[in-house]
């Protein structure tokens, strides 16, 4: 089909075979397509990407917010002017 989009091409090597057999057991209905498993693969495995990214994310704000504040008056309000004051020649 004509198309003005970038195409890519994949060697059905060893691990593609595999993944390939694997999502024709997932998505039967598409079994005998492997153009349509290779899309399905290719939708799960960004859903799995997008998931673990937010989850990272998630999980780093969380730590942010439950440490927030935890230093609060550990510094005296002069701290950084003495800490300055060692600096100095």
């Amino acid at each position: 089909m004509p198309t003005t989009r970038p195409r890519h091409l994949i060697t059905e090597t060893e691990e593609v075979m595999r993944a390939l057999d694997d999502a024709a057991k997932r998505w039967p209905t598409d079994s005998e397509s492997r153009p349509k498993l290779l899309l399905h693969l290719v939708r799960e495995g960004h859903r799995s990407v997008v998931e673990y990214h937010e989850h990272q994310l998630a999980a780093r704000r969380e730590a942010v917010e439950s440490t927030a504040g935890a230093l609060t008056g550990v510094y005296g309000q002069d701290y950084l002017r003495r800490l300055r004051e060692d600096w100095e020649p």
